[in-house]
């Protein structure tokens, strides 16, 4: 496939560190922009401006069949996916900072009179991570939460503490809940897929796949005693601080949101209905304390500085917070921040790309999401006929890999090793990154 990545930014570059080495990629954009990341990987840079046709032609758009823009300035990259389509018709995907852009361009595609005037995927990441954050808020002590088969089925990652009865016992030996199978093991820096035989150690994060009433029951039997999150604790009242409060109270979680500028306190103040807004300093470890942050179930960093974010939740695990989840605008300070002891480190750039990296795939086999910062992926395969009747046991995959979930119609199956699957069936498989493609072309013939 041939990509165009109209923007040097951190966001382009992890676009084409993701894609050059099975797609051909080029890069529209000032030379001043080029950085030596770039210059690493094998692919073309054009010196540029993606509004302009002429740059776009000189980019071979014409034969290329993906156009993706990220620059900075959201009107920039708007213009140039619709130039890039009036051009070619190309796919295009527009990454946008406000969401007011986001819904102003999210045309119904089959509305006759918007001819080429449409973009096929307008990317918010700032909207995506208040999804994945609120996905994890919701479920006490998950460290990941991904929903399938409509909420029906689930992927949840937890940490074994050193106290838990599991340790040092085999996976065989542990008795986790029917409908639930354990896709994968991260110890340390190392993520692997266990068996049976596999010996659970303290501080592993165990991920698993399975209906979310046993996975609700399993969270409850083994990772901590059924309790809910009552209470959220968000630092920084921004466009992610906002808009998680504001979902938060939907569900009838009691939040509240320290933020320093005194003006966007009062926005805030009169925005939100139940949220307390709080005007101060949360890098000050005597407003946290009276805030009482130590006893909060849940604290989220989402300022728009990695130090500021770090600073302020490495205090609230001083003062007690049960669970501290932080925002990390640079994702190479990612592992840094999980290092250090905060719980779940997150980043929108990071669920940007994986939005980008589902919507460049096969429509028959989709990556529902990533773990790990991209490690391990999940993958939805539909089965063909080819494959009907077979055990899941009889799958002879040429790279290890887990069926976590077959979905037949409304029904979802956890299935077993003498599990039928049938023609039409969707299969949700936990594997690898650096086996996917094995997987899925696996699946593309007998």
């Amino acid at each position: 496939m041939k990509i165009i990545i109209y923007g040097a930014t951190e966001v382009g570059c992890l676009l084409a560190t993701e894609f050059f080495e099975d797609h051909d990629i080029t890069v529209i954009d000032k030379e001043e922009n080029r950085t030596e990341e770039f210059d690493r990987l094998d692919i073309s840079f054009i010196q540029g401006n993606a509004t302009d046709i002429k740059v776009l032609k000189s980019a071979d758009i014409l034969n290329s069949d993906v156009f993706i823009a990220c620059t900075a300035l959201d009107e920039a990259n708007i213009v140039a996916c619709l130039s890039a389509k009036k051009v070619s018709g190309i796919k295009t995907i527009c990454f946008v900072s406000k969401e007011e852009y986001q819904n102003a361009m999210a045309f119904d595609k089959t509305d006759d009179y918007l001819g080429d005037f449409f973009i096929d995927n307008i990317i918010w990441p700032e909207g995506l991570l208040t999804q994945e954050l609120f996905r994890i808020v919701t479920v006490a002590h998950a460290l990941d939460v991904e929903n399938f088969a409509n909420g029906r089925a689930r992927l949840l990652e937890y940490k074994v503490k050193p106290t838990s009865k599991i340790v040092g016992k085999m996976v065989k030996d542990c008795a986790f809940t029917k409908d639930t199978i354990i896709v994968g093991i991260k110890r340390g820096d190392l993520l692997f897929l266990p068996n049976g035989l596999t010996e659970i150690n303290a501080d592993d994060k165990l991920i698993f796949m399975g209906t979310s009433r046993s996975l609700d029951i399993l969270a409850g039997t083994f990772f901590h005693d059924k309790e809910q999150v009552k209470s959220v604790a968000i630092i920084g009242g921004g466009k992610i601080g906002y808009m998680l409060a504001k979902t938060l109270e939907e569900i009838k979680i009691k939040a509240k949101i320290i933020e320093k500028d005194y003006d966007r306190c009062e926005y805030l103040a009169q925005e939100l209905n139940t949220t307390m807004i709080i005007n101060g300093d949360a890098t000050n470890l005597k407003l946290l304390d009276e805030e009482y942050i130590g006893e909060t179930d849940v604290v989220i960093s989402v300022t728009n500085n990695d130090e500021r974010n770090l600073l302020c939740s490495l205090l609230a695990k001083q003062l007690g917070a049960k669970r501290v989840i932080s925002r990390v605008s640079k994702v190479v300070n990612i592992p840094l921040f999980e290092k250090v002891g905060i719980d779940i480190a997150v980043s929108p750039k990071t669920s940007a790309i994986n939005e980008v990296r589902n919507d460049l795939d096969e429509t028959d086999v989709d990556i529902l999401a990533t773990v790990e910062q991209g490690q391990a992926e999940v993958l939805e395969i539909s089965v063909k006929e080819d494959f009907s009747g077979k055990k899941i046991m009889d799958l002879k995959f040429p790279a290890p890999a887990i069926v976590g979930v077959v979905q037949r119609r409304n029904h979802v199956i956890i299935p077993k090793g003498d599990t039928v699957i049938k023609s039409k069936d969707v299969l949700i498989i936990f594997t690898m990154a650096e086996n996917a493609q094995k997987v899925k072309e696996y699946f593309k013939v007998a």
